[in-house]
């Protein structure tokens, strides 16, 4: 029991704790504090379902159906490179900020859109979260699958909080017009790579 939530942790995240497209965003949208308690919670919720169908088996289905994954690679390369493009523009143009409620926020319906196409979009989401998840819980056995799933999920969510609400302390940083630059154009970098990378 103990051996399996504590492989689920560690292996959810080993996965999850890397920057790409989704963290980049979490990240961002820290600093800016702007619908942070939206943006974690959604990213959370979205992975324990994730993880949960793959505990569950749904893995074995995505695998016999390569033509969906298709569909969402190339529908995730569009919207990573629209993005990336996005953030490439700021980074030229740059931005500064004296205090987080300066920032121009999107709406709340902008970002929870954003966030779920951050999230669903990504096929790495369903190898990753799915498919190697759901496989490795299967080997914990019909009892230690379930405390894998636990393991995992936690790790989720106390990644996802630790980046949204941690990020807030970099905004003193973020005052300055050159860090918005160099984070926007990590983003772009990131996001137009990922993109280039689905497709390649």
């Amino acid at each position: 029991m103990i051996l399996s939530l504590f492989s689920g942790l560690s292996a959810g995240l080993s996965l999850i704790v890397a920057i790409g497209a989704q963290n980049a965003f979490v990240l961002r949208q820290g600093i800016q504090r702007s619908h942070v308690g939206l943006v974690v919670a959604v990213c959370a919720v979205s992975d324990l379902v994730l993880i949960l169908l793959g505990v569950a088996g749904i893995g074995v289905l995505l695998d016999r159906a390569p033509a969906a994954l298709v569909v969402i690679r190339w529908a995730g390369a569009a919207f990573l490179f629209a993005y990336g493009m996005l953030a490439a523009r700021r980074a030229v143009r740059g931005q500064q900020m004296g205090h987080p409620s300066d920032m121009p926020a999107g709406g709340r319906a902008a970002v929870l859109g954003t966030c779920l196409a951050f999230t669903w979009l990504n096929p790495h989401v369903y190898l990753d979260t799915v498919l190697l998840l759901g496989s490795l819980a299967a080997a914990q056995g019909e009892s230690g699958r379930w405390w894998f799933a636990a393991g995992a999920g936690f790790g989720s969510i106390a990644w996802f909080t630790a980046l949204g609400v941690g990020a807030r302390f970099l905004s003193s940083v973020f005052r300055r017009r050159a860090a918005w630059r160099v984070l926007d154009a990590g983003i772009a970098v990131v996001m137009l790579t990922l993109a280039v990378l689905l497709v390649a």
